[in-house]
């Protein structure tokens, strides 16, 4: 009987190792498919959001480039302005920026006006320009971004709200069409 009982003993003991060894079996292939799913849910949601930044600045050099629809016989205006020279808001060391800017207008008229309101505008874009870091205007992105803020700023001082654009009274068009860097130096 000591004999069958130590079977008997050693059986259950035996099955207990492969209970143990198909549990871990199934735990690790549970693990690696949580890990494999959480790895593709990842990689999914970082190409989603490269592509809706790649769509945002494509949108956003798009309208700093003013390709909105345009009629192609017509010719565009461009307003060059004075070099601007400004030192930039680095804390670390003086750093400065000489830009050239030119605008892009979608009526000769404005040209006129934006002559007529020259000192108003020099003095937002100087304003906008004394602001900024060299890091944040040696990207692309960075420039873009300035490029935008200069004409809301030139539209500003030519009365034009862009906050109001597209209420009513307002056919839409607005006095500058794009933003035009024909130099840009930082020391």
């Amino acid at each position: 009987m000591s004999t069958a009982a130590a079977v008997a003993g050693a059986a259950p003991a035996k099955g207990g190792k492969k209970k143990l060894l198909i549990i871990l079996l199934v735990l690790a292939l549970v693990l690696a498919a949580g890990g494999g799913a959480l790895v593709f849910w990842l990689k999914a949601r970082a190409q989603a959001a490269a592509l809706a930044e790649e769509n945002d600045a494509d949108a956003g050099h798009a309208a700093s480039q003013g390709a909105a629809k345009r009629d192609p016989k017509e010719v565009p205006v461009f307003v060059p302005l004075d070099n601007f020279t400004v030192n930039l808001a680095d804390r670390e060391a003086e750093r400065y920026a000489q830009i050239g800017i030119s605008l892009e207008l979608g009526d000769p008229k404005a040209g006129d006006r934006i002559k007529l309101f020259m000192p108003a505008i020099r003095n937002n874009i100087l304003m906008v320009l004394s602001h900024k870091r060299s890091p944040d205007l040696l990207e692309r992105e960075g420039k873009e971004k300035l490029a935008a803020e200069v004409q809301r700023e030139t539209e500003r001082a030519l009365g034009y709200d862009a906050a109001v654009a597209g209420k009513k009274g307002d056919d839409g068009q607005r006095p500058v069409r794009a933003v035009h860097f024909s130099n840009f130096i930082i020391q």
